[in-house]
């Protein structure tokens, strides 16, 4: 087990949403863990009018997030982890002088023995990333001469790969890339991870892993909800910039990357970075129109009741071009995956949740089966990251009885099974990782930078493009009819049902 220091981990928008939901839950349960260390504190920072007592009280005492919680743990514990919380008051902007925030900080430090660690997470607007940055550096609150100093943001990481330049060279201005994190919870789950593992530890899958074998790669990313509250965001942003740049091109990453000399953090987000500059970037119109589609739900019944159209959410542009469906076919440009197809998808108001990896395997040279259709049931890999994390391998099996009738037969494994395992939360392991220095699943600068490279000029194009095509599709059902047309002589999506066996090749909306 890796060691961890003493420290103050230091909340900017502290009274925001995610810090009452997902950052101080996550804390508490690596306290009831056992995975903190000994002193350590949160300063929680923002422009509310809070106290300690008012903040505990919001995050922790009374928050909804926090109920079960509470009723799972008596009140001293309760209140033990509380104790640990203290907020810090900036007025009414973030641009402003941090004497007063420096002060508090140098008197936690030293009343509750830090010794000088601090990591500072930015859980706010990307747009105030840089000033808080400079006017961190202005107090010295930067400087490591006193103990080690990180700085955790949260995506988006830009909005074009020329405001992901000029948001890294921001930061980079104040920061040493070193003390940089770059979070993305999806790289905190345990499927994610497990791909790494999947690869690399296994002399049945590693062999394999490339285009003389494998037929092609197909990522479904879905979720059954619409934008709900996030109109606003959703519709400057869409789901290729919203899902597709930042989550699903770091799976892709871990999944087309070479094998790294050694488990430590830089050499994997070295081969990260490699594997996204081999993606093929399309670059004229006509590749980009015949291997994209984007689409918009449009206003439909789901279980009997009326749902709303994109246009019609709030926040959202009544004849907003953004998309909440975006499927992409590409390539990799190397030797391990040359004209292996990628196909990836991502897109709101589908039949379920769910995000899988399948990689589908060639079928035998020689076909001694024929009879038997098994030359059109593909063994397949899927990897579920959510919901019902696990692993899936669908091979062919002979049907009980005279003659060689073949059906695929189903080999799973299920995180869920692991009962005597605390599997952490995304949230959990990653502070716990920054708490530790440990960046392996943090973003780098230069592998944003290559991610927004390959993105850039499909935005471009549907931005600007000659014949450029939103399609609908009713809200509940897998997106437009043709977006199979991308999966050209090879069938259709799998459209996974909620349960990770359950292969139907549909799911029942209603």
């Amino acid at each position: 087990m890796k060691n961890t220091d003493n420290q103050m981990l230091i909340i900017f928008g502290a009274s925001g949403d995610l810090t009452a939901r997902k950052l101080i839950p996550a804390i508490f349960n690596l306290f009831r863990g056992n995975h903190l260390p000994k002193n350590f504190v949160v300063l929680g920072v923002s422009r509310s009018d809070l106290g300690d007592l008012k903040f505990r009280n919001k995050v922790v005492l009374e928050s909804l997030y926090f109920e079960e919680d509470r009723k799972e743990n008596d009140k001293e514990f309760i209140q033990k982890f509380a104790d640990k919380l203290f907020y810090e008051d900036l007025g009414t902007d973030y641009d402003t002088s941090y004497e007063r925030l420096e002060k508090r900080i140098s008197d936690l430090d030293q009343k509750y023995g830090t010794d000088g660690n601090i990591i500072f997470y930015l859980s706010t607007p990307p747009s105030l990333y840089e000033p808080i940055a400079k006017n961190l550096s202005d107090q010295g609150l930067n400087d490591e001469e006193t103990g080690w100093r990180r700085l955790i943001v949260e995506k988006p990481f830009g909005y074009s790969l020329e405001s992901a330049k000029e948001l890294n060279n921001g930061l980079q201005t104040y920061f040493k890339e070193g003390q940089i994190f770059r979070i993305d919870h999806y790289l905190g789950k345990e499927t994610v991870q497990n791909l790494l593992v999947t690869r690399f530890a296994n002399s049945i899958f590693e062999p394999l892993w490339n285009r003389n074998y494998i037929h092609h790669v197909e990522i479904t990313n879905a979720e059954s909800v619409g934008v709900e509250k996030r109109g606003g965001y959703y519709d400057k942003s869409g789901a290729l910039r919203d899902m597709f740049q930042s989550h699903l091109l770091q799976i892709v990453a871990l999944i087309v990357m070479e094998p790294p000399l050694s488990s430590d953090a830089e050499e994997i987000r070295n081969e990260k970075l490699k594997a996204l500059k081999s993606l093929k970037i399309m670059t004229d119109e006509k590749t980009i129109f015949n291997n994209t589609i984007r689409a918009q739900y449009v206003a439909s019944k789901i279980n009997g009741k009326d749902v709303k159209g994109y246009r019609e959410e709030e926040g959202v542009d009544k004849n907003s071009t953004a998309e909440t469906f975006a499927a992409i076919k590409f390539f990799v440009d190397n030797w391990r995956w040359a004209d292996v197809p990628f196909y990836v998808r991502t897109a709101k108001r589908m039949p379920t949740k769910v995000t899988e990896v399948v990689i589908h395997f060639k079928t035998p040279h020689h076909q001694i089966f024929k009879e038997s259709g098994m030359s059109n049931k593909d063994n397949k890999l899927i990897i579920r990251i959510q919901p019902d994390e696990g692993i899936l391998i669908k091979f062919g099996v002979k049907v009980p009885g005279q003659g060689f009738e073949v059906e695929r037969a189903n080999m799973d494994f299920y995180y869920s099974s692991l009962r005597e395992t605390n599997v952490m939360d995304a949230y959990e392991r990653l502070l716990l990782d920054a708490m530790q220095g440990d960046a392996t699943l943090y973003a780098r600068a230069d592998e944003v930078e290559a991610a927004w490279a390959f993105v850039d000029p499909i935005l471009d194009y549907w931005k600007n493009g000659k014949d450029v095509k939103m399609y609908g599709y009713s809200a509940g059902v897998w997106g437009p009819e043709n977006s199979n047309d991308l999966i050209e002589g090879l069938g259709e999506w799998r459209n996974p049902s909620e349960n990770l066996s359950d292969d139907p090749g549909f799911c029942v909306i209603c």
